[in-house]
């Protein structure tokens, strides 16, 4: 009897009957979108965004609607996320590839941390910020097509020379090519040439022509690209392995380009404007940080000298950003769609997520990398089929940090987790009780979540080990053994249910009370009535920069 099931069984995996059962490990799909902060449906970041596929992701899982990132800004977001470590703990707060960086480089991604646990790991798109080829057993779309296409101006030895968008007015078109561009696709680029005239030049990736005749007749964009990609892997899958499929959408991280039909959803007309307090600015500590030559204050003012007419400029780019929102969403339904219609919906678990949030011009300020909100708020989905309870938020403040120990609980990774011989706990918590109860109390992390916006991003500090022969700010890496007063001199933004609390590296102080001030209107650092709730929240914060 033993025989002829053992029999059965090999011939119905032979005629493609689903053996994915067989093993008890789940299959894993990520979703991670770039620069995407709460404007979705479900997460109810504007009144306009139409999600359609990440409101349904979210009513079939779990999500979290107190989710954070643990620093601002793309790289070094993403190495803490793909390894567990805070920013701080690692000191990396630039643009230091993972590999690289002298403390991440000890310390496995979970990528590697699949593989060695008899996943097959398949992916395309941005996840890492530096990607590494050999964490994969499949690689997709090449990565240098990950941005664009660009407009350009002109052709020179090394290609075709990018350049902002020739439709966005000065001073802002300048800002630089990435940041300061956003359009449809069928506002074809053009220049003026030697006589005046204007001559159309139109879209490229640099040395690769990209071609548009109309929104009907063009190449796909990356993001069209990864997400048929990864919907290619999902059908023609056959392995008996269980899986670690990712795919990593660029879009809505500028330069805001998609096809006209997104902008077309929302009307310039008919733009509701995010709700800003005038003056917003002027009780806040941001500026004596990073003076008026920060990027996200920068940006502002010069979209404003753009399109000095009333709000048309904030207008205009909010039309883009969920236009390219309203993209991307349908790019995560055609993966979603392709693992609906596949033998693994049962058994695969889906992680949605951002590496950051984006701010709309509140507090004067257009850009990523602040301790506010907007730009650490993010969507955060998990969807285990075996697990979740369905449409149910999760109000407890959570962050990318809690993902890589989730993921160890839920598939039961087993490892070490650095490459060295030393030991390392990962600074997250597991979300898995939240997706059995999402109001449990039994939950091993802490009250809030914290983000950094560290020392070296912008501006340096002396004395803190950077090499002033380095180029930029950006490649700052600050190797070696420093004092405990070393995690004093960055910039700390502490979220809980009920308040956001900011310590700034000059001592200087942020208290909002978010659950009656969710705009964060108001901060009452100086107000007495308020120092029991601001030397709590400090303490909790420096207690969670203190541990070891």
């Amino acid at each position: 009897m033993k025989f002829y099931f053992i029999l059965l069984l090999s011939v119905s995996c032979l005629l493609g009957v689903s053996c994915q059962n067989q093993h008890t490990k789940p299959n894993i799909l990520l979703i991670m979108v770039d620069d995407l902060n709460d404007y979705q449906g479900v997460f109810g970041g504007h009144p306009q965004a139409k999600t359609p596929n990440i409101d349904k992701l979210a009513t079939a899982g779990t999500r979290f609607v107190n989710a954070h990132t643990n620093v601002p800004v793309c790289s070094p977001s993403r190495n803490s996320f793909f390894t567990g470590v805070y920013p701080h703990r690692s000191r990396d707060f630039g643009w230091t590839p993972h590999f690289k960086q002298h403390v991440l480089k000890n310390h496995k991604t979970f990528i590697e941390l699949f593989k060695e646990n008899g996943y097959k790991t398949l992916g395309t798109g941005k996840l890492l910020h530096v990607n590494v080829k050999s964490y994969w057993d499949k690689w997709g779309v090449p990565e240098r097509f990950n941005y664009g296409p660009h407009a350009y101006s002109g052709i020179d030895q090394n290609g075709k020379r990018l350049m902002g968008h020739s439709s966005v007015p000065e001073p802002f078109r300048s800002i630089n090519i990435i940041d300061g561009s956003f359009a449809p696709l069928s506002d074809t680029p053009v220049v003026t040439d030697s006589l005046g005239k204007l001559k159309t030049t139109g879209w490229t990736y640099g040395k690769k022509t990209y071609r548009y005749v109309n929104d009907n007749d063009r190449d796909l964009m990356p993001d069209e690209q990864h997400a048929l990609w990864i919907s290619e892997q999902l059908k023609s899958y056959h392995s008996s392995e269980p899986f670690f499929m990712a795919v990593g959408f660029v879009n809505p991280h500028t330069p805001l380009y998609a096809p006209k039909k997104y902008f077309d959803l929302f009307p310039l007309e008919e733009i509701v404007l995010p709700k800003i307090k005038e003056g917003d600015i002027n009780d806040t500590n941001y500026r004596n940080v990073y003076p008026d030559t920060e990027m996200g204050i920068s940006y502002f003012q010069k979209l404003k000298q753009a399109y000095p007419n009333d709000n048309e400029g904030l207008k205009r780019f909010l039309q883009a950003y969920l236009a390219c929102v309203s993209f991307i969403d349908d790019q995560v339904g055609v993966v979603l769609e392709a693992l609906d219609k596949s033998k693994f919906k049962d058994n695969t678990i889906v992680v949605l997520v951002s590496d950051h949030g984006w701010q709309m011009g509140e507090k004067d300020y257009l850009y990523k990398n602040s301790p506010w909100e907007r730009s650490t708020r993010i969507p955060f989905i998990i969807k285990d089929p075996r697990n979740s309870v369905k449409n149910t938020p999760v109000s407890h403040p959570v962050s990318l940090i809690d993902i890589f120990p989730t993921l160890v609980d839920l598939c039961q990774l087993e490892g070490d987790l650095t490459k060295n011989e030393k030991k390392f706990e990962l600074d997250g918590n597991s979300l898995k009780p939240f997706l059995n109860n999402p109001n449990t109390n039994r939950w091993s992390g802490q009250n809030g979540v914290l983000t950094v916006l560290g020392v070296g991003v912008n501006t340096p500090i002396e004395g803190l080990g950077y090499n002033k022969n380095k180029a930029a700010p950006w490649h700052i890496e600050i190797e070696g053994d420093l004092d405990k007063s070393y995690i004093y001199k960055q910039n700390y933004s502490y979220r809980t249910k009920d308040w956001r609390y900011i310590l700034y590296r000059d001592g200087s102080e942020e208290l909002y009370h978010t659950s009656v001030d969710p705009n964060e209107w108001h901060n009452l650092a100086n107000d007495n009535n308020f120092d029991k709730e601001k030397i709590s929240l400090k303490a909790q914060l420096t207690s969670i920069i203190n541990k070891n």
